[in-house]
């Protein structure tokens, strides 16, 4: 099966088209650079974003968040359930832990100061 991708990785935007058979990537072409081709492989077997979003305080403030690594694409939905029982309460540091481990590593942070 084919699949063309524009890439995200740098600026170039390159078009690529990757080819799996049995959901395995066997062939990666169009990518300039090597990251390219890891982006390729990665977003066809199973796709990753960082999750940025809100959650209310403890005082009602809304505190901008962010998953610390990419998490599956297919977690996204289920991930939010878990980040809207979150209020933290002031101060909170940019970076801070939120939710230890919301997915395979990935931890959920502060994107920003709250005091």
């Amino acid at each position: 099966m084919k699949h063309t991708l524009t890439c995200v990785e740098c600026p170039m935007g390159c078009e690529i088209e990757v080819t799996t058979e049995n959901g395995v990537p066997v062939s990666v072409t169009g990518n300039t650079c090597p990251r390219g081709k890891l982006y390729a492989e990665s977003e066809v077997v199973c796709p990753r974003r960082v999750l940025t979003t809100t959650v209310r305080t403890a005082d009602g403030r809304m505190l901008p968040v962010k998953t610390s690594e990419p998490v599956k694409k297919a977690e996204l939905f289920s991930l939010m359930r878990k980040i809207n029982v979150c209020h933290p309460t002031a101060p909170v540091k940019i970076g801070e832990v939120l939710v230890k481990n919301i997915s395979e590593g990935a931890d959920l942070v502060a994107a920003d100061n709250l005091s």
